[in-house]
């Protein structure tokens, strides 16, 4: 049953009021997920010798990259084809090109940091999201002829099954990638103005003490999960578990997901804020907060902190940190380098290879 007329609203200017405000309220989103990302990260190193971290940590992991990954599809629906299309796969693997380059450099050299593979096919930490987000782009472009509900089946179907390969689940982020693909392709078809109708009033409330009640369970239950179950970046051999046993606990995080991320929405401010323009910014802390979190675990000053109130002064950090690289004055700084571009020659050869290859146009 063809269900699309579900996901692609009129063209009406109730509509376009109606996506301005998805547009503002997907900016506060991304914002609040680059706070949790940052927080994620530098409680990372904390959560084997501190409950509360690590509570906290489970909780932040068990929505802030399907709702990242919902996000950037939600973005991608108005550019992901033409010359604007290509010039954002050109410019993500630019960047990923660069920041592999510059964070394997100083891991190898300045940090020390052992066990980390370096090779542009293994995305380095955070950057899997650079391949992961080309990948999606063109997969989205090869699947444009299905339904809304034949690609989320291919893409939930694809999830469940990357985790059977024989191969390491950081090879070119193929893990991640297929198993965040259907949050891409939620965003992508996601219909605000059936959003706000359905979430305001009790359910939003609810949603918000669902989210609390989450936090709470991780931080008091003290379970041993493996991580790697939330991170999603291993095979069911690397997790140790058996095929089916694989398949059940991947659709049982997809449920928690689901259920976490829907819970966190509730935070969300609807109309614009000051958190607005920052949002519009988030590139740049994902981009460069990695290098002061790697230099504070090459100071060692992780390894004094298992305290909740030093947790809680983490968490502090870390938002300080991300108010302060969504400045105007890095964009500024930094612009050449997050946002690269092409010597006009090459720019020429794609435009070239646009004309001539359908899929591209």
């Amino acid at each position: 049953m063809n269900i699309s007329h579900l996901y692609q609203p009129p063209r009406t200017s109730a509509h376009a009021h109606c996506s301005a405000a998805g547009e503002t309220y997907f900016i506060n989103l991304r914002f609040l997920l680059i706070v949790c990302v940052v927080i994620g990260n530098m409680l990372e190193p904390l959560i084997h010798h501190s409950d509360v971290a690590h509570g906290i940590f489970l909780w932040i992991f068990s929505f802030h990259m399907p709702l990242f990954v919902l996000v950037t599809g939600y973005f991608a629906r108005s550019n992901l084809y033409g010359r604007t299309g290509l010039k954002i796969l050109r410019t993500i693997g630019l960047q990923y090109i660069l920041f592999q380059s510059i964070y394997s450099l100083l891991d190898f050299t300045v940090f020390r940091v052992h066990g980390i593979t370096h090779s542009f096919f293994a995305p380095y930490l955070l950057l899997w999201f650079l391949a992961g987000h080309i990948l999606w782009r063109l997969m989205m472009i090869m699947m444009r002829q299905l339904t809304f509900a034949q690609q989320l089946t291919l893409s939930v179907v694809l999830g469940l099954l990357v985790g059977s390969l024989p191969v390491d689940g950081v090879w070119l982020a193929l893990s991640r990638t297929l198993i965040y693909f259907p949050f891409f392709i939620i965003g992508y078809h996601f219909r605000f103005e059936r959003f706000t109708a359905w979430f305001h009033s009790y359910r939003q409330l609810l949603a918000a003490g669902l989210s609390i009640i989450l936090l709470a369970g991780f931080v008091l239950a003290e379970w041993q999960l493996n991580t790697g179950w939330f991170y999603g970046n291993q095979t069911f051999i690397q997790l140790g578990v058996d095929l089916w046993q694989g398949l059940a606990g991947r659709l049982g995080m997809y449920v928690l997901q689901l259920i976490a991320s829907l819970a966190f929405l509730a935070f969300v401010p609807w109309r614009s804020h000051y958190i607005t323009e920052l949002g519009r910014r988030t590139l740049y802390v994902f981009l460069l907060h990695g290098l002061l979190v790697r230099t504070m675990e090459a100071s060692g000053m992780f390894g004094h902190i298992s305290s909740t109130t030093g947790v809680m002064l983490m968490i502090v950090l870390a938002i300080l940190i991300t108010l302060l690289l969504a400045q105007p004055a890095v964009r500024h700084w930094t612009h050449y380098w997050v946002e690269p571009e092409l010597p006009r020659y090459v720019r020429l050869k794609f435009r070239h290879a646009q004309r001539r290859y359908s899929f591209l146009r």
